[in-house]
């Protein structure tokens, strides 16, 4: 009787598994297929396939400038944010003042800044692509640092003191009980972040990095075709944010269990 509830019905097995199809939302449903004919109408006018080849260039350096910059930023933001929640008032201090500072400020000025300041101090101002690293960098560990206190104030108090009550050390406590369970509930907003950063590599266009966006302005002027050039652009990132989109929600549900 057991095995009866699992057993397979009949006619209940298709081309693709139920539970996913059960499990596909019909939203992503509708954009996939949007995006599938807006790509074969690109792809049927030789001008859009030129610009598309062309921009292609500009989205390694695009996914490659997200992806440094955002693994600097979340170890910038664990330890800004493990200062956020620091008893020693000095850390709490200088981690308080480095989030409100750069929160306050655009991050088109902080690119700009990095540019044209930092890097001919330290003499990396013939690269822009490492000051466009530090700069997405500095400006996102301040956002993480928030999401990290958070996840940290999350949870309960008395599992602090259970762990210290162990004889656990606060560095102890902190590294094996709080914050794995910390990470795992920031994961959602983390990845978002994530999402939002590689939206934001746009802005190093202001100082001359080849990615995407920028790649985008050069073949507009020089085709004069900016109605098209813009459109491939805007493809090529929603097909990025949304294959990160559905990443995303990859890991969300295998880190909660199924329970999503």
């Amino acid at each position: 009787m057991a095995g009866a509830g699992s057993r397979t019905q009949p006619g209940r097995r298709g081309i693709l598994p139920l539970g996913l199809v059960d499990r596909t939302p019909w939203w992503l449903v509708i954009v996939v297929l949007a995006m599938a004919i807006v790509l074969f109408s690109m792809l049927q006018e030789q001008r859009y396939v030129q610009s598309l080849t062309y921009l292609l260039r500009g989205v390694g350096l695009t996914i490659l400038l997200s992806v440094v910059s955002y693994a600097i930023a979340l170890v910038i933001g664990l330890i800004a944010g493990l200062g956020r929640v620091a008893r020693n008032q000095i850390v709490y201090t200088l981690s308080t003042i480095y989030v409100e500072v750069i929160r306050g400020i655009p991050l088109l000025v902080i690119i700009i800044y990095t540019q044209v300041n930092v890097a001919s101090t330290m003499g990396f101002n013939r690269r822009p692509v490492i000051s466009g690293i530090v700069a997405l960098s500095i400006g996102y560990g301040a956002y993480l640092a928030e999401v990290y206190r958070a996840g940290i104030e999350s949870i309960e108090r008395g599992q602090m003191e259970a762990a210290r009550s162990l004889g656990m050390s606060y560095t102890q406590a902190m590294r094996h009980i709080i914050l794995p369970q910390a990470i795992r509930r920031v994961l959602p907003p983390l990845g978002n972040d994530f999402i939002a950063m590689l939206k934001d590599s746009s802005l190093v266009s202001a100082i001359a990095v080849n990615e995407l966006t920028q790649l985008g302005r050069i073949e507009a002027a020089r085709t004069f075709d900016q109605f098209r050039t813009l459109n491939a652009v805007a493809v090529l990132y929603l097909i990025l944010t949304l294959l990160l989109s559905l990443g995303v929600r990859l890991i969300e549900r295998r880190t909660s269990g199924g329970k999503r």
